[in-house]
């Protein structure tokens, strides 16, 4: 998870790509436009080293055209032994 914050932060589209699940993995990833300043993990779920899956809530804050604001995200998480935690697919709490 604070991998990808990182690459979302230094706009490192290649790691976003490689670190997302092959089932739900776009053909790519605008990260322009974007200036991150902040990450706040709020709970984990699972997600330990013998675990296949995991949870992760967090809300990380950005600017925007000049408009301060917060991505609010329940993340799912998948570990596979040989290429480690991929990012499945995320929802945004009501």
């Amino acid at each position: 998870m604070r991998s990808r914050y990182s690459a979302f932060v230094l706009g490192d589209e290649a790691h976003l790509l490689r670190t997302w699940h092959v089932t739900t993995r776009p053909a790519s990833v605008d990260v322009q436009g974007v200036t991150w300043t902040g990450l706040e993990v709020l709970r984990t779920e699972r997600g330990r080293e013998r675990d296949t899956l995991g949870v992760v809530e967090f809300r990380a804050t950005y600017e925007s055209e000049g408009q301060r604001s917060a991505l609010h995200e329940v993340s799912r998480f998948a570990r596979d032994p040989a290429t480690g935690w991929t990012y499945v697919r995320g929802r945004h709490p009501a």
